[in-house]
Parts: C-alpha cells; structure tokens; sequence
C-alpha cells in the first residue's frame, strides 16, 4: 500500500535530495495522516457516545489530534521548502523541527485530556453498553494505526523527516491506547468490572511520555547536538582517500534542517607540495562530497612539515605525552618556532568530553616540553570536539 501510494503520488521518487521531491513526499504523509486520523476520530466518537465508554470518547480525541498534528505537518514541510532569501542564508529547513515540537506539544495537550477524563470516569464509574461489534471496530483502528505507523518510519527515512519521526512514535502510543482501551471494554462485557477509568489513566500516561519523548528528541536537533558518527566517519575516511591529504581536525558539521547540511573540516597537506596542485585536490573533494552525501563541505588546508625529522620527533613525543595524560587527546597544527630565548612548540590541542580543566593539562605539557629541552616554550591552544 505505501509504495503503491508513492508511486501514483510522487514523480521521480528516489531524487530525495530535491526539494520538491521532499516536499510531495511531506504533503503525502501528512495528507494520509490527516484523512485516517480523521476518520478514526468520527468512528470512536460515535463508538463512544453509543457505548457510552469515556475511554472510547478520550481515544477519539487523541487522535483529532493527531490530525491537527499532520495539518501542522502539512504546514511546516511547506514552509520548509521556501528557498533561502536575504534573512535566512541557510534556508527554512529547521520549520520541519519546528512542527515535530508542535506535534509534541499537541501529544502532552491530548495525554493531559486523556488524563483528566480518566479521573473523572474513576469517580465516576459508569456502565458500558459496548458489544462485539465495538470491539471489533476498536481492533480495526488498532491495524489501521499500525500500518500508519509504518508509512510515517518509511517516509521519514527516506527523506529525513523529523515531524514524521514524531508523527510515527505518536502512532505506536496510539496502538498502545487504543489496545487498552479494547481490553478494559472486553474485561467490563466479559466479567463486568469497570476498569475504564483506570484505564484511561493509563494511556493517558503513556501518552505523555511519547509527548516528551519527541519534544526533547527535538529540542535537541533545535539547540544543536552532534552530529551522526557514522556520518562523521564516513567523511573522515572519504577525505583521507584524496591524494594529498595527510589528516584531519576540526570537523564541524553544521545542521539547518533535513537536506541543509553543512561541513568545514582543516585537511593536512605537506607543507612542500605545490600549493596549486593540492588546491585543486581540495576543490574536487568539495565537489564530490557534496554530490554524493549531499553535504556543502567546506575544507581548509593546513600546510604541515613532515620533512624536518627534529619536528616529526618533537610531535611524537608531545602526542604521546598527551595520550598518556587521556587517551582520547589529540594535538594537531604542531609547528616549532625559534627565537632567541625559547623555541615555540605551537599546536592545537583537542579535548574530550569532560576534560575541562585545560590549565592544568596546559602547565602538564609545558613541564614535559622542558624535560625534553629546557628551551622548549609551550603555546597551545585547546578546541571542542564539535564532531
């Protein structure tokens, strides 16, 4: 069913990295999940103002919605597609975060209407006049919401999609609610107790939690978070098989939302080589990278010596050092530079997650620079691992 909709809805459907194609395939899963949400809402309406079951009615409401959460969708994956203009360089791609925190919101606001009718039914317990037919209908949503479920996981993959990640965890709670609510029907028709409050509760809470679920996974891709190490990886060995290019460091990848990212990376190129030749290198793994992981790569070079054996020891034995001191520190950019008093071992220093305190670390390699000679000065500058 879903590749069949695909098929019949989107043109060119494996060019994901074109804007429209990412746009026709945002309007299908929100389009989609505005019709059968609204559908779903009518039928447990009436199921629950004919049975009179207050968890039924409270389901109805969860996904009503649902659906103000695929129009939101809809919107934002719109507005997503505006192409970049003076006030906004990178585009309008972070509107798609936008839209999954307010589908998250819009889950908390349902959960908190779920919880409240819960309580309310276990005051105030009342007779059901729910059959079998009830329950089927119940048991039908649930299937029609799992394959709801997995529509909105094969979208979102496929285009990256945060407001459909959202939209698909809110569908697997809404499995969840909806199967407690046919259990506590089935318990109250079978042996008469009445659970549907209690019940309501329940999903009431579960719901919440999927609300805060997606609006922290959100907030996190808002404020800024690193990015996937597979990526990560995957540009650092792609660069490395560049003729020329002896290393990498700061890596900063750089997110505006599904299909903006950026990149800038220092590439380590020998200082001797032909400044043109290796700039030329450098312009087709720019080229390249782009194309084939839709990433706008920007790579500095960074002229190092590796013909000065003097140099090439010092850095070994400062790198050792500073391995010694946390395997996960690396010096880059290491330079010595001579001057009447001292010679300068200039580099950069990166530093790990939880090593904050960079002058201890900083006087740690200055005592071992004079060890190896009293001459030796040390100017080190620290920086964050962004990647």
């Amino acid at each position: 069913m879903t590749r069949w909709l695909i098929r019949h809805w989107i043109k060119n459907p494996g060019a994901t990295a074109d804007r429209s194609v990412r746009a026709a395939y945002g309007t299908l899963g929100s389009a989609t999940g505005i019709a059968v949400n609204v559908l779903l809402c009518a039928t447990k309406f009436a199921l629950g103002v004919l049975s009179g079951s207050l968890a039924i009615t409270a389901d109805a409401v969860n996904n009503l919605s649902d659906a103000a959460g695929s129009v939101m969708a809809l919107v934002t994956v719109r507005l997503a597609r505006k192409p970049d203009d003076s006030r906004h360089p990178f585009g309008h791609g972070r509107l798609e975060y936008i839209g999954a925190l307010a589908v998250g919101v819009l889950i908390l606001l349902a959960g908190l209407k779920l919880l409240g009718d819960g309580v309310q039914a276990i005051l105030h317990p009342a007779q059901l006049n729910a059959g079998l037919p009830v329950m089927g209908l119940l048991a039908l949503s649930m299937l029609v919401k799992l394959w709801l479920y997995f529509f909105y996981r094969f979208i979102a993959r496929r285009i990256d999609s945060e407001t459909l990640f959202a939209a698909s965890k809110d569908s697997v709670s809404d499995v969840a609610a909806t199967g407690a609510v046919l259990l506590s029907v089935a318990l109250q028709e079978s042996f008469g107790w009445r659970i549907d409050g209690y019940v309501g509760v329940l999903v009431a809470l579960f719901v919440l939690k999927t609300g805060v679920s997606v609006c922290k996974g959100t907030v996190d891709r808002l404020l800024g978070e690193k990015p996937d190490p597979a990526l990560i990886r995957e540009l650092r060995e792609r660069l490395m098989t560049y003729e020329g290019i002896r290393g990498t460091h700061d890596l900063v990848v750089h997110d505006y939302g599904p299909g903006r990212r950026f990149a800038s990376v220092h590439a380590e190129v020998s200082a001797s080589g032909d400044i043109v030749a290796v700039h030329e290198v450098i312009d087709k793994a720019e080229r390249e990278l782009q194309k084939e992981l839709g990433l706008e790569v920007l790579i500095h070079m960074d002229p190092t010596v590796t013909d000065d054996p003097t140099v090439n020891r010092v850095r070994e034995q400062m790198s050792a050092f500073a391995r010694g001191v946390d395997a996960r520190i690396t010096l880059h950019d290491f330079r010595m530079v001579p001057g009447q008093r001292q010679i300068s071992l200039v580099f950069d220093c990166l530093l790990p997650e939880g090593l904050g305190d960079t002058e201890t670390l900083r006087e740690k390699l200055a005592d071992y620079a004079r060890e190896l000679n009293p001459r030796y000065g040390v100017v080190v500058q620290f920086d964050i691992d962004y990647a």
